[in-house]
């Protein structure tokens, strides 16, 4: 009896043990799928992260100059350049601001979009189209429509229309601000709402018809129904449109060239043309330096915020 016993219980333990063999035999093999992904991440991004943190310490000015270094000397330019805080300044404002705005018009746009009626999927199309050029492409456009002469293309129209005399769209720093983003908005607001159309098109029906039976406005079943299930593509939304307003370089650059002034460079501006355009590379260095800093600060703080206000939501 007691050797059955025995035998009962030792059993049990090595198919155990054997579980616990392949499950390691498991995990190593999961890990190995990751070698290259992380070959690629300490390639590309570890490396020359380190390099550009190296580099920020020295007056480094190409590859066949002497190194030598500065400390912290490249950071106190940084936060002392009237240029560069000015990036600094827009640079969040517009990411700030396009995020913002375009949140507020895209989910509306993409309710109405998400209702039969006529040439729906034409309309769509038209809101989307937008998007498809780039960003350079609609700065150029857009530079001529708002040009501040008077053969501006807008200021023509308000001239024969109103009488108006031609208003400085991008010679004036208000205006030229405000000009940047609101084209920013106009080609992104588009894609966005295609992006939440697909996720209204995931909610069933049967919560806005029983939402209808218990009585609920369409006021009250976007606010309590609309909203909450939106918040998964909301973080995503959000999340595209800070990174991508950070990094911008394209339309200010072509819409604006960074004037009047500094109004409307922006950080990667300031990191080409005023750091590796002019052979400065310890400066765009330490440049490059703090953005990431700041761009990883922010968008940690976003996704942190974002997550703990979906968990209440939802």
């Amino acid at each position: 009896m007691t050797t059955a016993t025995a035998e009962k219980v030792a059993a049990p333990a090595r198919s155990t043990r054997f579980g616990r063999h392949g499950g390691w035999r498991t995990l190593t093999a999961n890990q190995l799928f990751l070698v290259p992904v992380a070959a690629v991440f300490l390639v590309l991004f570890v490396i020359p992260l380190g390099q550009t943190a190296y580099w920020s310490l020295t007056d480094f000015g190409g590859y066949s100059a002497e190194v030598n270094f500065v400390g912290l000397k490249n950071y106190r330019v940084l936060f002392t350049d009237a240029a560069m805080l000015a990036g600094l300044t827009f640079t969040l404002l517009f990411a700030v601001g396009t995020t913002l705005l375009v949140t507020v018009i895209a989910i509306p746009l993409a309710v109405a979009l998400d209702r039969r009626f006529f040439a729906r999927n034409l309309v769509r199309s038209v809101f989307f189209f937008p998007a498809v050029p780039s960003l350079a492409v609609l700065g150029l456009v857009w530079g001529y429509i708002l040009s501040p002469l008077g053969s501006g293309v807008l200021n023509t129209v308000l001239g024969k229309l109103f009488d108006v005399a031609p208003v400085p769209w991008l010679s004036d720093a208000s205006l030229a601000r405000l000009s940047v983003i609101v084209v920013a908005v106009w080609g992104s607001a588009g894609w966005h709402a295609v992006l939440y159309l697909a996720y209204l098109q995931s909610i069933p029906a049967e919560l806005y018809e029983v939402a209808t039976i218990d009585g609920a406005s369409t006021m009250q079943q976007f606010r309590h129904l609309t909203l909450p299930l939106l918040t998964p593509a909301i973080v995503i939304s959000q999340f595209l449109l800070m990174t991508g307003g950070l990094k911008v370089f394209d339309l200010p650059y072509t819409l604006t060239k960074g004037g009047p002034g500094f109004a409307t460079q922006t950080i990667t501006q300031q990191l080409i043309t005023s750091g590796v355009g002019q052979g400065e590379y310890g400066l765009a260095s330490a440049l490059a330096v703090v953005f990431t800093v700041a761009v990883a600060i922010l968008s940690i703080g976003q996704l942190l915020l974002s997550r703990r206000i979906e968990r209440r939501v939802l």
